[in-house]
């Protein structure tokens, strides 16, 4: 096509540009029969238009060959390249930190189950490594048609959450052991390594109560009236009676709980047993029982499970903040089983704490601000004495601390605002049959279940709590 013929082209087509910048569309304003192009004049035409970036050769030559089979449609002439968003950081936590799928117990033919494998400890030397923490990766821009570069979200770092006796390496990459003990996870995934203390058969008259800075092996049972208490892991292999056992990380039975409806069973992370019967368990986070939860009073941060071979729920009230998933829930004779989710109190309480520490924080980093803008103007007048130098390098130094400080505690209440918003993740599933006389509460709403169902679903969707199959 020839130059004087240029002029006609501008006026028959015309090109628009997705909103995204992503996608550049072509079209024939004007239908001329005997309209003559060349994959040069669109092109050309195309960067009069903008059109820098990302141009669909074999498209423009298609367009140029037959531009009638072009005339009524909106055709892609341009394609750029969407931006990569990072990768998150994350912490690979190389001891103790074995999936939860792993260690379920292995179960026997006739149901019960072999618990030696869990016994087993997972024990470090001092210096030895226990985690990494791995970098976050930075984003790769995109390109638009128009030739911009559209930015990337850069991958979100990660910190260590530090406990007690560990140390980090200078480059804050590794995680190290400062004694010898048990790597144990407490409260808001800390990593710890705590001393352990064994205990060679029952917690009885013979031993007396426990309380321990570190984690607590029971090669036995804990009777009724004991009482255990452990900053780390509490391990027992036999059976917890209707004692007070509380650990700050988590507590293992290879036996079951069978509280008689006195003491409890409370831990910062996650309670794994075989059973429990009249029992009061408290976890932070996950419940996992293997076959069955009677008559009891059970309340978790995150999941209930029971899911063995019996995999039963009967009778008393069961709460977890995110999931109740059970075989069976109720039974036939439509005992009162109450199963509650979504309700997350100590999560509004920590909300609140937080609330109060970002206002404490914010008001000491202002303090430090204040008097260090005093030292360095002092400073550019050559008044710095030797005592007011030194306070100048603390107050830098504290001013750091609390700004990384406010940071991490701006971050967890964030996410604890996200989660309390959240009611779609909160459900109760019966994998097998949920009975009659069943209460379902997800968050504030009740359903009474007075017939039996098969393989259900419980969610919150629009102001209401919905039935729908199990998958």
């Amino acid at each position: 096509m020839s130059d004087s013929a240029s002029l006609p082209l501008a006026e028959c087509l015309q090109v628009t540009i997705s909103d995204d910048k992503m996608q550049a569309y072509l079209i024939f304003r004007q239908v001329e029969d005997d309209l003559k192009l060349t994959s040069r004049d669109l092109e050309q035409y195309l960067l009069s238009q903008g059109i820098r970036f990302g141009l669909q050769s074999d498209t423009l030559y298609l367009i140029a060959q037959r531009p009638q089979d072009f005339y009524f449609t909106q055709n892609i002439v341009a394609v750029g390249t969407p931006p990569v968003a990072g990768k998150d950081g994350f912490i690979n936590v190389l001891i103790g930190n074995s999936d939860d799928e792993e260690k379920r117990p292995a179960e026997r033919e006739d149901g019960s189950v072999d618990y030696k494998q869990v016994a087993k400890l997972d024990n470090v030397k001092a210096g030895q490594l226990i985690a990494t923490r791995i970098p976050a990766e930075p984003g790769i821009p995109g390109k638009a048609v128009t030739g911009d570069e559209i930015g990337a979200k850069d991958g979100k770092d990660v910190h260590f959450k530090i406990g007690k006796n560990v140390v980090i390496n200078p480059e804050k990459i590794g995680m190290y052991a400062a004694i010898d003990g048990l790597v144990t996870k407490t409260d808001k995934d800390k990593l710890n390594v705590f001393p352990v203390y064994e205990v060679n058969g029952d917690v009885d008259y013979k031993i007396g109560n426990i309380d321990f800075v570190g984690t607590v092996v029971v090669r036995g049972n804990i009777l009724t009236g004991f009482r255990v208490k452990a900053s780390g892991d509490i391990r027992v292999t036999g059976g917890i009676e209707g004692a007070e056992v509380e650990s700050e990380g988590s507590i293992e039975v290879s036996g079951g709980i069978i509280g008689s409806n006195k003491g409890h069973v409370k831990a910062g992370c996650n309670v794994r047993c075989s059973f429990i019967q009249e029992g009061n368990v408290i976890a932070g986070e996950d419940i996992l029982v293997n076959q069955s939860i009677m008559h009891s009073n059970i309340r978790a941060g995150k999941t209930v499970k029971c899911v063995g071979t019996k995999g039963l729920i009967v009778g008393g009230s069961i709460q977890a903040g995110e999931r109740v998933t059970a075989r069976m829930i109720g039974n036939s004779m439509s005992t009162a089983t109450v199963i509650e989710v979504g309700v997350r109190p100590e999560l509004r309480h920590e909300l609140g704490e937080l609330r109060a520490s970002i206002r404490q924080l914010a008001d000491s980093l202002d303090k430090s601000e204040k008097a260090l803008s005093l030292l360095d103007q002092m400073a550019s007048v050559g008044q710095l004495t030797g005592d007011k130098l030194a306070l100048r390098i603390k107050l830098t130094s504290t001013k750091r601390q609390t700004q990384d400080e406010l940071q991490e505690t701006k971050e967890r209440a964030l996410e604890i605002e996200k989660t309390l918003e959240d009611a779609t993740t909160a459900r109760v599933d019966a994998v097998h049959t949920l009975w009659g006389g069943t209460k379902i509460v997800i968050g504030r709403y009740t359903r009474f279940m007075k017939d039996s169902t098969q393989r259900v679903s419980f969610r919150f969707s629009d102001g209401d709590i919905v039935m729908v199959p199990y998958f």
